[in-house]
Parts: structure tokens; C-alpha cells; sequence
């Protein structure tokens, strides 16, 4: 006679982690080695048993504490209505007793102690896969509904007061899907893994990101026998879309330039504004496309690019907003991205009157105006002849106060500003402008220049 003595393995479902009973059974007559997983306390029971078979199986409990025992069985209705059997004890104290065929609860008296267990007829609950196929319609995006043939079904256990609890068959499907690799920015192949207590005639998967077959492995029974069941599903055609997006914007190093310290960490500033829009998609996005807009709803699309990667110049006073949407080939599956603001503040222009080129390197020795969101500039230097000494239409560039390579004498030259605002402010400007504490010994600025 075989006696097969219990380990307990860990249940990844309803019956927790792995834990060392107070008490244990060992069986003789079954087939297969009994599997044995742990109870959460509050069920009343040591452990959970499956067995391949009831059919001629005993249990044997070793009581070592020498009183006298009984053995009683339980059904659904809990410990209450328990009824004995018949057991025997062996001279070493072994308590045997007949199991009774199906699912069953056993209760081990010894003295005023009582030890509670459930024991499952594999038999009744067998794993059988028959088919997989892709359910006719399809209602949401996110999910991949199944049509299931075969038994799955969920397989119960009854705590001491007649709850009904489930013991998950882990009935694993994997397939093949994308997953979004932040640091290439980039979807790439990857298996995703679902598990499940039992299987219904229908169920549902997260939505395959790419051509996929779902394959079905189980349960967790047959695989600790080494019989685990396989199935695989027809190729299914992706419909789901996601993508992920980014916005990064080109900085500008002018130290002239009015920053907006309210909006840091902000898109957008002074204008013009450059920033490179990017998306990567999944295989299903079919439909992809930019959109920029003037009203935060999108009612009116004001521009769009169906490239995943552009860069745009933001060239108005306000806020413009970019997302990014994209679909499957029959558009009943959608995406729609991060709506970004770029907030373009109004324009400024501040121009100083004076500035020492050659007094003091480093402080005040360029003339330059102060400005925010200028999108057109126009800047002409003269003196006092009518001579021009620079001109430049970037207003983050100024004046050194050379004219042919050489520092110009000291005194009043005139500046002439055309430019234009973000926000349509027109600036026509000119006035003085001031050399002052130049100290070289050059020639008076009453004189002009040479060549002039």
C-alpha cells in the first residue's frame, strides 16, 4: 500500500501563500500524487486537497496525542451538519478512514481538538480545451473577446461554515502583443501573460497590440502532474491602438530675452517658438495625425501633419493647442494623445540708451535691447553723419560698438528698431544712443570716422 505523505505548495489565488498546517493528511489508493495547498485562517480549514480520484482513496491522519478520535465528513452546508464515519486506528495511533466520492470536507477529532479539511475529486472538474475563436463582435477596443469550448469551470471548496470559496485553476493565456520602451521611444515585441481562476464560454484579454494567437496552458493541477493541457487560437488581426507621445522645445541661450518665470517647466514663452511634436504608435494605428488648434475642443483643426515626427514655430500671442489621434483601419477603434498648450506670452521691446564698449570687458560692453515675442525685427545703427554702423535683424544680437573692426569714438549715435509682437503689436522705434567712458584716447566723436 502507497502512502502518499503531503507537502503543501503555494495557491496564487483565493488560498494565499504557503504556510505549514497545524495538521495534514496522508492518502493511499490514488493514481496521481495528492496536491495539497493552504487555507487562509478564517476558513477554519488546515488545508485544501486535490486528488485525481475519490474512488478508493483512504486518508490517514497520525495522532500522536494518544486520546481517543472520530473522523466526520462535511458538504456544502459546513461543519454544523457534519456526520461521522467509519475509521479505525492502527496501533501507532494512525486514524484511516474511507473517502466518500466527490468533493467532500473531513473533520479529525482527537480529543477536544478538531482539524478541518477539504478534499477535491479532480475526476469531476477535468480540464478539457476544445476550441478558441475570436467572439463575432467585438465591443470594446481595450479587450480581445474569446469564445471558449470546452471545461473550465470553476472549480469550489466550502469553509467550515458552508461559504463557498473557489480554488483557481490558474488557466494562464499569453500571447503576443507591444510593449512602449520609454528610452528608445519605440514599441517593441513583448509577451503579456493573464491569468485566470476558471474560463466562462466567453471571456476577454487585453487587447493584442499587434497580429497575435492567444495560447491557453493549464491548469495548475495537471501541469504539477505533467499533463498540462494547450490550446491556440487563430491568428488574430489587431485593432487596438495606443501611442505614446512627446513635445520638446528648442531653447534659445539670448540672454536678452524676456523669460516668462510664471509658466517654468512650461511649453511655449516667447515667441517664435519651436517645438518638435513625436508619437510612436502600435501596429494598429493605420490613421495618425497632428492636429493644431486655436480652442482647446479642437472644433476647428487649424493645421495638421500625418507625420509621426514634425517641428512647428508658434508665432501667436496666446495659447494654441497640439494632440496627436490616431485609428485602426476602420476607425472604430481611437486614440487620442496629451493635449499640449503652448502659451505664447505678449510681446515687449525695452531699449537701453547707453552702454561702455572697451571701459570694463564683460559689463556693458554690448548694446542690445531687452525683448519678449518678437516674431519680425529690424534694427539699423547710424552716427551722427548718417554713416550705418551695424544692422541686424535678430534681436537677440546687438551692438559692440565696432565699426570695420575697431572701437568707435564715444559720443551719440542714433538707433532706428522696426519690428513686429506675437500678439500684432507693431514697434517702430529710434532715439539715442550713448557711448560712454570709453577712455583709449581715441579721436573726439565730433570727428567722423574714417572713410566718412
Amino acid at each position: 500500500m502507497k502512502i502518499y505523505k503531503i507537502t503543501l505548495i503555494a495557491a496564487t489565488s483565493v488560498l494565499g501563500s504557503i504556510s505549514v498546517s497545524a495538521a495534514s493528511l496522508d492518502f493511499t489508493g490514488t493514481t496521481l500524487a495528492p496536491l495539497s495547498y493552504s487555507a487562509e485562517a478564517s476558513t477554519g480549514l488546515e488545508a485544501v486537497y486535490v486528488l485525481d480520484s475519490t474512488a478508493g482513496v483512504s486518508l490517514h491522519y497520525s495522532n500522536t496525542q494518544g486520546n481517543t478520535s472520530k473522523v466526520y465528513r462535511f458538504s456544502n452546508l459546513g461543519g454544523a451538519y457534519a456526520e461521522e464515519i467509519a475509521s479505525t486506528t492502527s496501533a501507532d495511533g494512525t486514524i484511516t478512514a474511507k473517502l466518500s466520492a466527490g468533493d467532500m470536507g473531513y473533520i479529525i477529532e482527537v480529543g477536544n481538538r478538531r482539524y478541518c479539511f477539504w478534499v477535491v475529486d479532480y475526476s469531476l472538474h477535468r480540464l478539457s480545451f476544445n476550441s478558441l475563436a475570436v467572439a463575432p463582435t467585438q465591443d470594446d477596443c481595450g479587450r480581445t473577446a474569446l469564445v471558449f469550448d470546452g471545461n473550465a469551470s470553476e472549480i469550489p471548496y466550502y469553509t467550515v461554515n458552508g461559504r463557498r470559496m473557489e480554488l483557481s485553476r490558474d488557466i494562464e493565456a499569453s500571447y503576443m502583443t507591444l510593449a512602449f520602451d520609454e528610452d528608445n521611444f519605440v514599441y517593441s515585441t513583448d509577451i503579456a501573460h493573464e491569468t485566470f481562476p476558471h474560463l466562462t464560454t466567453t471571456f476577454s484579454v487585453p487587447a493584442p497590440l499587434c497580429d497575435s494567437s492567444i495560447s491557453l496552458t493549464g491548469d495548475r493541477f495537471l501541469k504539477a502532474w505533467n499533463e498540462e493541457e494547450q490550446l491556440i487560437s487563430p491568428e488574430i488581426k489587431v485593432t487596438a491602438v495606443e501611442a505614446e507621445t512627446r513635445a520638446t522645445q528648442t531653447e534659445r541661450d539670448a540672454d536678452n530675452e524676456q523669460k516668462d518665470e510664471s509658466a517654468d517647466g512650461q511649453l511655449g514663452g516667447s515667441a517664435p517658438c519651436e517645438i518638435t511634436f513625436e508619437a510612436a504608435v502600435t501596429d494598429g494605428a493605420i490613421f495618425r495625425e497632428w492636429q493644431i488648434s486655436r480652442t482647446p475642443d479642437f472644433d476647428i483643426v487649424d493645421n495638421s501633419f500625418n507625420e509621426l515626427e514634425f517641428t512647428y514655430t508658434f508665432r501667436e500671442n496666446g495659447s494654441t493647442y497640439v494632440r496627436f489621434v490616431a485609428a485602426d483601419a476602420d476607425g472604430r477603434c481611437q486614440f487620442t494623445g496629451t493635449v499640449y498648450n503652448i502659451g505664447i506670452g505678449e510681446s515687449r521691446l525695452e531699449i537701453p540708451n547707453a552702454f561702455s564698449p572697451g571701459s570694463s570687458p564683460g559689463v556693458n560692453d554690448e548694446w542690445k535691447v531687452s525683448y519678449r515675442s518678437l516674431i519680425s525685427f529690424e534694427c539699423h545703427i547710424f552716427n551722427r553723419w548718417g554713416t550705418q554702423m551695424a544692422s541686424f535683424t535678430d534681436p537677440s544680437q546687438g551692438w559692440d560698438g565696432k565699426y570695420g573692426g575697431k572701437l568707435v569714438p564715444p559720443g551719440v549715435y542714433y538707433y532706428v528698431i522696426k519690428a513686429r509682437g506675437a500678439d500684432g503689436t507693431d514697434y517702430k522705434r529710434s532715439g539715442d544712443i550713448n557711448i560712454i567712458n570709453f577712455n583709449s584716447g581715441s579721436s573726439s566723436s565730433e570727428n567722423p570716422p574714417a572713410g566718412n
